[in-house]
Protein backbone atom coordinates (compact mmCIF):
# COMPACT_ATOMS: atom_id res chain seq x y z
CA UNK A 1 0.00 0.00 0.00
CA UNK A 2 2.84 2.40 0.83
CA UNK A 3 4.42 1.70 -2.54
CA UNK A 4 1.08 2.55 -4.19
CA UNK A 5 0.89 5.86 -2.35
CA UNK A 6 4.45 6.74 -3.36
CA UNK A 7 3.73 5.82 -6.97
CA UNK A 8 0.58 7.97 -7.06
CA UNK A 9 2.40 10.90 -5.53
CA UNK A 10 5.15 10.58 -8.15
CA UNK A 11 2.58 10.53 -10.96
CA UNK A 12 0.83 13.58 -9.53
CA UNK A 13 4.04 15.59 -9.45
CA UNK A 14 5.48 14.42 -12.77
CA UNK A 15 2.26 15.16 -14.65
CA UNK A 16 1.97 18.67 -13.27
CA UNK A 17 2.37 21.52 -15.77
CA UNK A 18 4.90 23.10 -13.42
CA UNK A 19 6.97 19.91 -13.06
CA UNK A 20 10.09 21.33 -14.73
CA UNK A 21 10.04 24.47 -12.61
CA UNK A 22 9.35 22.49 -9.42
CA UNK A 23 12.19 20.11 -10.26
CA UNK A 24 14.64 22.96 -10.83
CA UNK A 25 13.62 24.65 -7.59
CA UNK A 26 13.83 21.31 -5.78
CA UNK A 27 17.37 20.70 -7.02
CA UNK A 28 18.43 24.18 -5.95
CA UNK A 29 16.80 23.83 -2.51
CA UNK A 30 18.32 20.38 -2.12
CA UNK A 31 21.77 21.80 -2.79
CA UNK A 32 21.19 24.63 -0.29
CA UNK A 33 19.88 22.16 2.31
CA UNK A 34 22.95 19.96 1.82
CA UNK A 35 25.20 23.00 2.22
CA UNK A 36 23.44 24.04 5.44
CA UNK A 37 23.63 20.50 6.82
CA UNK A 38 27.38 20.49 6.12
CA UNK A 39 27.70 23.75 8.08
CA UNK A 40 25.79 22.18 10.97
CA UNK A 41 28.12 19.19 10.91
CA UNK A 42 31.15 21.51 11.08
CA UNK A 43 29.57 23.32 14.04
CA UNK A 44 28.98 19.95 15.70
CA UNK A 45 32.62 18.93 15.19
CA UNK A 46 33.88 22.21 16.59
CA UNK A 47 31.37 22.48 19.46
CA UNK A 48 33.60 20.79 22.02
CA UNK A 49 36.54 23.07 21.24
CA UNK A 50 34.41 26.23 21.09
CA UNK A 51 32.92 25.55 24.53
CA UNK A 52 36.34 24.82 26.03
CA UNK A 53 37.99 27.91 24.56
CA UNK A 54 35.20 30.44 25.12
CA UNK A 55 33.66 29.29 28.42
CA UNK A 56 36.33 27.01 29.96
CA UNK A 57 33.86 25.00 32.11
CA UNK A 58 34.88 22.29 34.55
CA UNK A 59 32.85 19.74 32.56
CA UNK A 60 32.07 20.44 28.92
CA UNK A 61 29.30 17.81 28.83
CA UNK A 62 27.48 19.15 31.91
CA UNK A 63 27.84 22.70 30.60
CA UNK A 64 26.20 21.71 27.31
CA UNK A 65 23.46 19.81 29.17
CA UNK A 66 22.50 23.01 30.98
CA UNK A 67 21.96 24.77 27.63
CA UNK A 68 20.26 21.99 25.67
CA UNK A 69 16.82 23.27 26.68
CA UNK A 70 17.45 26.43 24.63
CA UNK A 71 18.15 24.34 21.56
CA UNK A 72 14.82 22.59 22.05
CA UNK A 73 13.04 25.93 22.53
CA UNK A 74 14.51 27.11 19.23
CA UNK A 75 13.46 23.80 17.71
CA UNK A 76 9.87 24.41 18.80
CA UNK A 77 9.97 27.75 16.97
CA UNK A 78 11.49 26.57 13.70
CA UNK A 79 9.36 23.43 13.63
CA UNK A 80 6.26 25.56 14.14
CA UNK A 81 7.11 27.75 11.16
CA UNK A 82 9.17 25.46 8.91
CA UNK A 83 7.90 21.94 9.56
CA UNK A 84 5.30 21.00 6.97
CA UNK A 85 2.08 19.32 7.94
CA UNK A 86 1.53 16.07 6.03
CA UNK A 87 -0.03 17.00 2.70
CA UNK A 88 -2.11 14.31 1.06
CA UNK A 89 -5.35 14.16 -0.93
CA UNK A 90 -7.36 12.46 1.80
CA UNK A 91 -10.66 13.10 0.02
CA UNK A 92 -9.38 10.95 -2.87
CA UNK A 93 -8.90 7.88 -0.69
CA UNK A 94 -11.27 8.01 2.29
CA UNK A 95 -14.21 6.65 0.28
CA UNK A 96 -12.16 3.66 -0.96
CA UNK A 97 -11.79 0.32 0.89
CA UNK A 98 -8.39 1.33 2.29
CA UNK A 99 -7.73 1.19 6.05
CA UNK A 100 -7.79 4.73 7.37
CA UNK A 101 -5.08 3.87 9.88
CA UNK A 102 -2.75 2.88 7.03
CA UNK A 103 -3.23 6.25 5.34
CA UNK A 104 -2.53 8.13 8.57
CA UNK A 105 0.57 6.05 9.34
CA UNK A 106 1.85 6.80 5.83
CA UNK A 107 1.27 10.53 6.38
CA UNK A 108 3.09 10.64 9.70
CA UNK A 109 6.02 8.47 8.63
CA UNK A 110 6.50 10.49 5.42
CA UNK A 111 6.55 13.71 7.45
CA UNK A 112 9.46 12.27 9.44
CA UNK A 113 11.60 12.02 6.30
CA UNK A 114 13.00 15.54 6.45
CA UNK A 115 16.37 17.30 6.90
CA UNK A 116 15.01 18.66 10.19
CA UNK A 117 15.09 15.13 11.57
CA UNK A 118 18.88 14.84 11.36
CA UNK A 119 19.73 18.34 12.58
CA UNK A 120 20.30 17.23 16.23
CA UNK A 121 22.30 14.22 15.00
CA UNK A 122 24.67 16.46 13.01
CA UNK A 123 25.01 18.96 15.85
CA UNK A 124 25.42 16.61 18.82
CA UNK A 125 26.64 13.38 17.21
CA UNK A 126 30.25 14.63 16.87
CA UNK A 127 30.14 15.99 20.44
CA UNK A 128 29.04 12.59 21.75
CA UNK A 129 31.92 10.94 19.88
CA UNK A 130 34.65 13.50 20.71
CA UNK A 131 33.74 14.42 24.29
CA UNK A 132 31.38 11.94 25.94
CA UNK A 133 32.79 8.67 24.60
CA UNK A 134 36.40 9.30 25.82
CA UNK A 135 35.27 10.54 29.26
CA UNK A 136 32.15 8.50 30.02
CA UNK A 137 32.34 5.47 27.72
CA UNK A 138 30.69 4.28 24.54
CA UNK A 139 27.40 3.23 26.18
CA UNK A 140 27.02 6.62 27.86
CA UNK A 141 27.58 8.42 24.55
CA UNK A 142 24.89 6.31 22.86
CA UNK A 143 22.40 6.84 25.70
CA UNK A 144 23.06 10.59 25.84
CA UNK A 145 22.79 11.05 22.08
CA UNK A 146 19.69 8.86 22.04
CA UNK A 147 18.10 11.06 24.72
CA UNK A 148 18.76 14.19 22.65
CA UNK A 149 17.41 12.61 19.45
CA UNK A 150 14.29 11.21 21.12
CA UNK A 151 13.53 14.60 22.67
CA UNK A 152 13.81 16.24 19.25
CA UNK A 153 11.64 13.60 17.58
CA UNK A 154 9.03 13.90 20.34
CA UNK A 155 8.86 17.61 19.53
CA UNK A 156 8.36 16.67 15.86
CA UNK A 157 5.24 14.61 16.54
CA UNK A 158 3.95 16.99 19.17
CA UNK A 159 4.21 20.03 16.85
CA UNK A 160 2.37 18.15 14.10
CA UNK A 161 -0.48 17.59 16.52
CA UNK A 162 -0.25 21.11 17.94
CA UNK A 163 -0.34 22.91 14.57
CA UNK A 164 -3.34 20.92 13.38
CA UNK A 165 -5.14 21.13 16.70
CA UNK A 166 -4.95 24.90 17.05
CA UNK A 167 -4.90 25.84 13.33
CA UNK A 168 -2.48 28.79 13.57
CA UNK A 169 -4.50 30.45 16.33
CA UNK A 170 -3.11 33.91 16.98
CA UNK A 171 -3.70 33.61 20.74
CA UNK A 172 -1.81 30.32 20.87
CA UNK A 173 1.10 31.85 18.94
CA UNK A 174 1.24 34.73 21.43
CA UNK A 175 1.22 32.25 24.32
CA UNK A 176 4.08 30.20 22.76
CA UNK A 177 6.27 33.22 22.25
CA UNK A 178 5.35 34.56 25.67
CA UNK A 179 6.51 31.33 27.33
CA UNK A 180 9.73 31.25 25.30
CA UNK A 181 10.52 34.91 25.93
CA UNK A 182 9.73 34.56 29.63
CA UNK A 183 11.93 31.48 29.94
CA UNK A 184 14.83 33.10 28.08
CA UNK A 185 14.36 36.44 29.82
CA UNK A 186 14.24 34.89 33.27
CA UNK A 187 17.59 33.24 32.63
CA UNK A 188 19.07 36.43 31.16
CA UNK A 189 18.03 38.57 34.13
CA UNK A 190 18.85 35.87 36.67
CA UNK A 191 15.32 35.23 37.89
CA UNK A 192 15.12 31.54 37.08
CA UNK A 193 17.50 29.34 35.07
CA UNK A 194 15.39 26.89 33.07
CA UNK A 195 18.58 25.34 31.67
CA UNK A 196 19.70 24.29 35.14
CA UNK A 197 16.24 22.83 35.76
CA UNK A 198 16.46 20.42 32.78
CA UNK A 199 20.21 19.77 32.99
CA UNK A 200 19.94 16.78 35.43
CA UNK A 201 17.86 14.84 32.88
CA UNK A 202 20.68 14.70 30.35
CA UNK A 203 23.43 14.48 32.95
CA UNK A 204 21.66 11.41 34.38
CA UNK A 205 21.82 9.91 30.87
CA UNK A 206 25.62 9.89 31.20
CA UNK A 207 25.32 7.33 34.01
CA UNK A 208 22.12 5.35 33.44
CA UNK A 209 19.91 4.23 30.55
CA UNK A 210 16.68 5.24 32.32
CA UNK A 211 16.32 8.64 30.56
CA UNK A 212 16.54 7.19 27.07
CA UNK A 213 13.89 4.58 27.93
CA UNK A 214 11.53 7.22 29.36
CA UNK A 215 12.09 9.54 26.40
CA UNK A 216 11.41 6.65 24.03
CA UNK A 217 8.05 6.19 25.76
CA UNK A 218 7.40 9.94 25.39
CA UNK A 219 8.24 9.78 21.67
CA UNK A 220 5.88 6.84 21.13
CA UNK A 221 3.11 8.57 23.09
CA UNK A 222 3.54 11.79 21.08
CA UNK A 223 3.36 9.78 17.84
CA UNK A 224 0.13 8.07 18.82
CA UNK A 225 -1.32 11.34 20.14
CA UNK A 226 -0.77 12.76 16.66
CA UNK A 227 -2.03 9.56 15.03
CA UNK A 228 -5.21 9.48 17.12
CA UNK A 229 -6.02 13.11 16.33
CA UNK A 230 -5.51 12.70 12.58
CA UNK A 231 -7.49 9.48 12.48
CA UNK A 232 -10.34 10.96 14.49
CA UNK A 233 -10.61 14.01 12.20
CA UNK A 234 -9.97 12.36 8.82
CA UNK A 235 -13.52 12.56 7.46
CA UNK A 236 -14.86 14.11 4.31
CA UNK A 237 -17.22 16.24 6.39
CA UNK A 238 -14.28 17.69 8.34
CA UNK A 239 -12.44 18.49 5.13
CA UNK A 240 -15.31 20.71 4.05
CA UNK A 241 -15.81 22.44 7.39
CA UNK A 242 -15.97 26.21 7.31
CA UNK A 243 -12.81 27.96 8.36
CA UNK A 244 -13.26 29.60 11.78
CA UNK A 245 -11.86 32.80 10.31
CA UNK A 246 -14.86 33.17 7.97
CA UNK A 247 -16.64 35.60 10.25
CA UNK A 248 -17.96 39.09 9.88
CA UNK A 249 -15.94 40.13 12.91
CA UNK A 250 -12.81 40.03 10.73
CA UNK A 251 -14.04 43.07 8.83
CA UNK A 252 -12.26 46.39 9.36
CA UNK A 253 -15.18 48.77 8.92
CA UNK A 254 -13.16 51.98 9.23
CA UNK A 255 -11.48 51.22 5.89
CA UNK A 256 -14.73 52.05 4.13
CA UNK A 257 -13.94 55.72 4.78
CA UNK A 258 -11.31 55.48 2.04
CA UNK A 259 -13.87 54.71 -0.65
CA UNK A 260 -13.49 51.84 -3.09
CA UNK A 261 -9.75 51.28 -2.29
CA UNK A 262 -10.73 50.96 1.37
CA UNK A 263 -13.30 48.29 0.51
CA UNK A 264 -10.63 46.41 -1.44
CA UNK A 265 -8.24 46.70 1.52
CA UNK A 266 -10.98 45.30 3.75
CA UNK A 267 -11.44 42.34 1.40
CA UNK A 268 -7.69 41.81 1.33
CA UNK A 269 -7.61 41.75 5.13
CA UNK A 270 -10.31 39.06 5.14
CA UNK A 271 -8.28 37.12 2.56
CA UNK A 272 -5.24 37.25 4.86
CA UNK A 273 -7.18 35.87 7.83
CA UNK A 274 -8.99 33.15 5.88
CA UNK A 275 -6.05 31.39 4.23
CA UNK A 276 -3.14 29.55 5.79
CA UNK A 277 -0.43 31.00 3.57
CA UNK A 278 -1.37 34.65 4.10
CA UNK A 279 -1.94 34.08 7.83
CA UNK A 280 1.55 32.64 8.07
CA UNK A 281 3.02 35.78 6.51
CA UNK A 282 1.14 37.92 9.02
CA UNK A 283 2.38 35.77 11.89
CA UNK A 284 5.97 35.95 10.66
CA UNK A 285 5.59 39.71 10.47
CA UNK A 286 4.92 39.80 14.21
CA UNK A 287 7.74 37.37 14.89
CA UNK A 288 10.28 39.48 12.97
CA UNK A 289 9.48 42.47 15.15
CA UNK A 290 11.95 40.81 17.53
CA UNK A 291 14.65 40.94 14.86
CA UNK A 292 16.25 43.99 16.48
CA UNK A 293 17.10 42.03 19.62
CA UNK A 294 19.77 40.20 17.64
CA UNK A 295 21.63 43.45 16.91
CA UNK A 296 20.66 46.13 19.41
CA UNK A 297 21.89 44.21 22.45
CA UNK A 298 25.00 42.86 20.74
CA UNK A 299 28.16 44.74 21.83
CA UNK A 300 29.73 44.03 18.44
CA UNK A 301 27.29 46.47 16.82
CA UNK A 302 27.53 49.29 19.36
CA UNK A 303 29.71 52.34 18.89
CA UNK A 304 30.78 55.22 21.09
CA UNK A 305 30.35 57.62 18.19
CA UNK A 306 27.08 57.55 16.27
CA UNK A 307 25.50 54.18 15.53
CA UNK A 308 26.17 51.13 13.41
CA UNK A 309 25.06 51.58 9.79
CA UNK A 310 23.69 48.04 9.92
CA UNK A 311 20.85 49.42 12.06
CA UNK A 312 19.46 51.13 8.94
CA UNK A 313 18.76 47.73 7.41
CA UNK A 314 17.34 46.44 10.69
CA UNK A 315 14.96 49.41 10.89
CA UNK A 316 13.88 48.91 7.26
CA UNK A 317 13.30 45.23 7.97
CA UNK A 318 11.23 45.75 11.12
CA UNK A 319 8.80 48.30 9.71
CA UNK A 320 8.72 46.96 6.16
CA UNK A 321 8.77 43.19 6.56
CA UNK A 322 5.08 42.77 5.74
CA UNK A 323 5.18 44.78 2.52
CA UNK A 324 8.30 42.84 1.51
CA UNK A 325 6.93 39.37 2.26
CA UNK A 326 3.29 39.82 1.38
CA UNK A 327 3.91 42.45 -1.29
CA UNK A 328 6.29 40.26 -3.27
CA UNK A 329 3.21 38.29 -4.40
CA UNK A 330 1.28 41.49 -5.02
CA UNK A 331 -1.33 40.25 -7.53
CA UNK A 332 -0.74 36.51 -7.12
CA UNK A 333 -2.91 36.58 -3.99
CA UNK A 334 -5.84 37.51 -6.25
CA UNK A 335 -5.00 35.19 -9.14
CA UNK A 336 -8.21 33.18 -8.69
CA UNK A 337 -10.42 36.28 -8.80
CA UNK A 338 -8.42 38.61 -11.04
CA UNK A 339 -10.96 38.40 -13.86
CA UNK A 340 -13.60 39.75 -11.50
CA UNK A 341 -11.61 42.93 -10.90
CA UNK A 342 -10.72 43.11 -14.57
CA UNK A 343 -14.36 43.53 -15.58
CA UNK A 344 -15.31 45.99 -12.86
CA UNK A 345 -15.35 49.72 -13.47
CA UNK A 346 -12.10 51.01 -11.95
CA UNK A 347 -11.75 47.59 -10.33
CA UNK A 348 -8.02 47.22 -11.01
CA UNK A 349 -7.29 50.71 -9.72
CA UNK A 350 -9.22 50.01 -6.51
CA UNK A 351 -7.44 46.67 -6.09
CA UNK A 352 -3.96 48.18 -6.44
CA UNK A 353 -4.65 51.21 -4.23
CA UNK A 354 -6.38 48.99 -1.66
CA UNK A 355 -3.18 46.99 -1.32
CA UNK A 356 -1.22 50.20 -0.90
CA UNK A 357 -3.57 51.17 1.91
CA UNK A 358 -3.23 47.80 3.62
CA UNK A 359 0.58 47.79 3.37
CA UNK A 360 0.74 51.28 4.79
CA UNK A 361 -1.62 50.45 7.66
CA UNK A 362 0.27 47.36 8.78
CA UNK A 363 3.61 49.21 8.45
CA UNK A 364 2.25 51.89 10.80
CA UNK A 365 1.32 49.19 13.33
CA UNK A 366 4.78 47.60 13.04
CA UNK A 367 6.42 50.98 13.64
CA UNK A 368 4.27 51.66 16.71
CA UNK A 369 5.05 48.20 18.11
CA UNK A 370 8.79 48.87 17.60
CA UNK A 371 8.80 52.06 19.70
CA UNK A 372 9.83 50.14 22.88
CA UNK A 373 13.22 49.60 21.19
CA UNK A 374 13.93 53.15 22.41
CA UNK A 375 14.91 51.39 25.64
CA UNK A 376 18.23 50.58 23.93
CA UNK A 377 18.79 54.24 23.02
CA UNK A 378 17.03 57.16 21.39
CA UNK A 379 19.15 56.57 18.28
CA UNK A 380 17.13 53.42 17.64
CA UNK A 381 13.86 55.36 17.71
CA UNK A 382 15.13 57.96 15.20
CA UNK A 383 16.43 55.17 12.95
CA UNK A 384 13.05 53.43 13.03
CA UNK A 385 11.22 56.70 12.31
CA UNK A 386 13.46 57.58 9.35
CA UNK A 387 13.34 54.09 7.85
CA UNK A 388 9.58 53.90 8.39
CA UNK A 389 9.06 57.12 6.44
CA UNK A 390 11.35 55.85 3.70
CA UNK A 391 9.42 52.57 3.53
CA UNK A 392 6.11 54.42 3.28
CA UNK A 393 7.30 56.82 0.59
CA UNK A 394 9.82 54.87 -1.52
CA UNK A 395 10.23 51.18 -0.67
CA UNK A 396 6.53 50.38 -1.02
CA UNK A 397 6.56 51.61 -4.65
CA UNK A 398 9.80 49.77 -5.49
CA UNK A 399 8.49 46.49 -4.09
CA UNK A 400 5.19 46.76 -5.97
CA UNK A 401 6.94 47.75 -9.20
CA UNK A 402 9.09 44.60 -9.07
CA UNK A 403 6.17 42.41 -7.99
CA UNK A 404 4.21 43.41 -11.11
CA UNK A 405 6.83 41.84 -13.37
CA UNK A 406 5.17 38.68 -14.76
CA UNK A 407 3.08 37.67 -11.69
CA UNK A 408 2.26 33.97 -11.40
CA UNK A 409 -0.82 32.10 -10.11
CA UNK A 410 -0.95 30.72 -6.59
CA UNK A 411 -3.11 28.44 -4.44
CA UNK A 412 -3.97 30.30 -1.24
CA UNK A 413 -4.86 27.18 0.73
CA UNK A 414 -1.35 25.78 0.73
CA UNK A 415 1.22 26.56 3.40
CA UNK A 416 3.80 29.33 3.16
CA UNK A 417 6.97 27.50 4.15
CA UNK A 418 8.84 25.88 1.22
CA UNK A 419 5.89 26.68 -1.05
CA UNK A 420 7.16 28.55 -4.11
CA UNK A 421 3.95 28.99 -6.04
CA UNK A 422 3.76 32.54 -7.35
CA UNK A 423 7.53 32.99 -6.92
CA UNK A 424 9.59 34.22 -9.86
CA UNK A 425 12.94 35.91 -10.38
CA UNK A 426 11.45 39.27 -9.35
CA UNK A 427 10.64 37.91 -5.90
CA UNK A 428 14.25 36.83 -5.37
CA UNK A 429 15.38 40.35 -6.34
CA UNK A 430 13.01 41.98 -3.87
CA UNK A 431 15.73 42.34 -1.24
CA UNK A 432 17.63 44.81 -3.45
CA UNK A 433 15.36 47.84 -2.94
CA UNK A 434 15.01 46.93 0.72
CA UNK A 435 18.78 46.98 1.20
CA UNK A 436 20.27 49.27 -1.45
CA UNK A 437 17.75 52.12 -1.77
CA UNK A 438 18.00 53.52 1.80
CA UNK A 439 21.79 53.32 1.77
CA UNK A 440 21.88 55.14 -1.59
CA UNK A 441 20.28 58.09 0.23
CA UNK A 442 21.84 57.72 3.68
CA UNK A 443 25.52 57.01 2.97
CA UNK A 444 26.42 60.06 0.83
CA UNK A 445 24.77 62.48 3.27
CA UNK A 446 26.25 60.70 6.31
CA UNK A 447 29.73 60.78 4.75
CA UNK A 448 29.76 64.51 4.07
CA UNK A 449 27.51 65.87 6.84
CA UNK A 450 27.02 63.25 9.60
CA UNK A 451 24.97 60.24 10.64
CA UNK A 452 21.96 62.12 11.97
CA UNK A 453 21.84 64.35 8.91
CA UNK A 454 21.74 61.10 6.91
CA UNK A 455 18.70 59.98 8.90
CA UNK A 456 17.04 63.33 8.25
CA UNK A 457 17.70 62.94 4.53
CA UNK A 458 16.25 59.44 4.65
CA UNK A 459 13.08 60.69 6.33
CA UNK A 460 12.75 63.70 4.01
CA UNK A 461 13.02 61.53 0.89
CA UNK A 462 10.34 59.28 2.37
CA UNK A 463 8.07 62.26 3.02
CA UNK A 464 8.56 63.45 -0.55
CA UNK A 465 7.55 59.99 -1.76
CA UNK A 466 4.45 60.08 0.43
CA UNK A 467 3.49 63.50 -0.98
CA UNK A 468 4.03 62.13 -4.49
CA UNK A 469 1.88 59.06 -3.74
CA UNK A 470 -0.85 59.90 -6.30
CA UNK A 471 1.70 60.10 -9.12
CA UNK A 472 3.77 57.09 -8.02
CA UNK A 473 0.77 54.83 -7.40
CA UNK A 474 -0.67 55.83 -10.78
CA UNK A 475 2.43 54.31 -12.40
CA UNK A 476 1.64 50.91 -10.86
CA UNK A 477 -2.05 51.20 -11.75
CA UNK A 478 -1.21 52.05 -15.35
CA UNK A 479 1.23 49.17 -15.54
CA UNK A 480 -1.48 46.74 -14.42
CA UNK A 481 -3.86 48.19 -17.01
CA UNK A 482 -1.29 47.88 -19.78
CA UNK A 483 -0.61 44.23 -18.99
CA UNK A 484 -4.02 43.16 -17.70
CA UNK A 485 -4.72 40.61 -20.44
CA UNK A 486 -1.27 39.05 -20.20
CA UNK A 487 -1.61 38.84 -16.41
CA UNK A 488 -5.11 37.37 -16.66
CA UNK A 489 -3.91 34.77 -19.15
CA UNK A 490 -1.03 33.70 -16.89
CA UNK A 491 -3.38 33.42 -13.89
CA UNK A 492 -5.61 31.01 -15.82
CA UNK A 493 -2.75 28.54 -16.17
CA UNK A 494 -3.02 25.42 -14.05
CA UNK A 495 -0.65 25.39 -11.08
Amino acid sequence: MIRTFVHLEFLKRSRSTSFARSLAIGVFLGFMALLLLCYLLLIGIGMKYIIEKVFSPESTAIFLNSYLVYFFLVEVIYRYFVQQLPVFSLESFLHLPIPKSGIIHYLLISSFISPLTIVPLLLFGPFAYLEIMPNYGGLASVVWLGSVLLTSWSIHWFMLWFKQRFEDSFIVIVVIFGVILFGSGSSYFGWFDIGAFFEPVFTFALEHAVPVVLLAVVAVCSYFLCFAFYRQNAYLEDIGDEDPYHTGAASLGFLSKFGMPGEMANLEWKLILRHKKSRTYLTLCLFFLLYGLIFYINPAYTSDEGFSYLFIFVGMFISGIFMLQYGQLFLSWNSASFDFFLHQRRGLEALVKGKYLLFAGISVICFLLSIPYAYFGWDILWIHLATFLFNMGITIHLVIFLALWKPKPMDLNKGAIFNYEGIGIAQFLMIIPMFAAPYAVFLPVAYFMGDYEGLIALGVVGLIGMIAYPKLSAISVQRVHNNKYEISSSFRQEL
